[in-house]
């Protein structure tokens, strides 16, 4: 897991005045004490961050522990101090600390205090996707995307989660595979539209088409075909051609893939390069195999099922290397921020490839709102 850097990047509050006098006075001083304590998270983040040996984060745990009490201290001043709620939550689910448990607590309490704050529906999604319980995530996931459904991250994590998820999906009994794979693509391609700049999201969109059950090969390959013009590193380039032989082999053109499987590739891609030139062998020796092998599969798992939801047929995927999504956290109105990269989702990658485009460490998710 990566410490990403955090930023804060100032913006204009119109500011709600309900009378004048100390009131008014004791908005400012919350106001400027909470920019404090985030500036000081943005140092002590950025420098753990940018340290290069674990001596150097130990050094912080200190500092970090004074800024864990100033936010104590902060909220007993101002316990319905929603900003604040957020801003300390996201500290405490920061890896330095782990405290999730308490980050989940003051989540719920500024839900309480104010249920229309996307941030902190999306924040409760993750952990309750994070704790295996997609169904109660994907509402929070939802609601976050109705509050503010100009946010790409926000779609992004419905398709996500409908993806990683699928069977959890299929078994409650309240989806049907048409429903989880459309909403699933709809939501991933709403990203895409919403912040077309971004590889990470046009990477899962593209990924997507292998969980469909009625498979759309052409329309894959062609979405690969886009990333493949896009990025510009040799090794960006010869990993989106291993996905379009990948695609090329689902769809039984193997000559094709074959030629795709040819020449010269990065160090880093050749263990993935082999095990796709084994199952371009596997295929050509039995080209029904992977079917007969998907099928055994789902009948198995319908036998011993005792949930009503159906099991269907998929092919097994060789596993890539995605690039990461951005994760969001505006710590209060005047502050953006990027956490920490996780994946809350099962199935990540194997092997590692360089993929050169910003990630999460180097991008912000504006949230504050429009």
């Amino acid at each position: 897991m990566r410490i990403c850097r955090i930023l804060l990047i100032p913006t204009l509050l119109s500011l709600a005045v309900a009378s004048p006098g100390r009131a008014q006075s004791a908005d400012e001083g919350a106001r400027a004490e909470l920019q404090a304590l985030l500036v000081l998270q943005q140092e002590l983040l950025g420098r753990a961050a940018a340290a290069e040996h674990q001596d150097d984060v130990d050094d912080l745990r200190p500092r970090m522990q004074t800024l864990v009490f100033d936010f104590e201290k902060f909220l007993r001043t101002y316990p319905k101090n929603t900003d604040g709620l957020v801003a300390y939550s996201m500290l405490l689910g920061n890896p330095l600390i782990d405290e999730r448990e308490r980050a989940k607590a003051l989540l719920l309490k500024a839900n309480s205090l104010n249920p229309e704050l996307p941030i902190v529906q999306n924040q409760l999604g993750k952990y309750l996707a994070e704790e295996g319980k997609p169904l109660d995530a994907l509402n929070y996931f939802l609601s976050a995307v109705q509050l503010r459904p100009d946010e790409p991250l926000y779609h992004f994590q419905v398709g996500q989660l409908l993806g990683a998820a699928r069977d959890d999906f299929l078994r409650s009994g309240e989806w049907t595979v048409t429903q989880v794979d459309t909403a699933m693509q709809h939501a991933l391609a709403e990203a895409v539209r919403l912040e077309p700049e971004s590889l990470p999201y046009a990477y899962r969109y593209a990924e997507s088409y292998y969980d469909l059950h009625e498979t759309r090969w052409t329309e894959a390959l062609e979405k690969w075909e886009e990333l493949e013009a896009r990025v510009e590193s040799p090794a960006e380039k010869q990993l989106m051609r291993l996905h379009r032989a990948n695609v090329l082999m689902f769809a039984g053109d193997l000559d094709a893939a074959e030629v795709l499987l040819e020449g010269a590739f990065e160090e880093v891609l050749l263990s993935q390069r082999g095990r796709l030139l084994t199952r371009l062998a596997r295929l050509r020796a039995d080209p029904g195999v992977e079917e007969a092998e998907a099928e055994a599969v789902a009948a198995a798992a319908r036998k011993g099922e005792t949930g009503s939801g159906p099991v269907v047929a998929a092919p097994e995927v060789p596993v890539f290397t995605a690039p990461a999504a951005p994760e969001i956290g505006p710590l209060n109105s005047e502050t953006v921020v990027t956490l920490t990269e996780e994946n809350p989702f099962p199935g990540e990658p194997e092997v590692e490839a360089p993929v050169e485009t910003p990630l999460a460490d180097e991008e912000t998710v504006d949230s504050t709102p429009r």
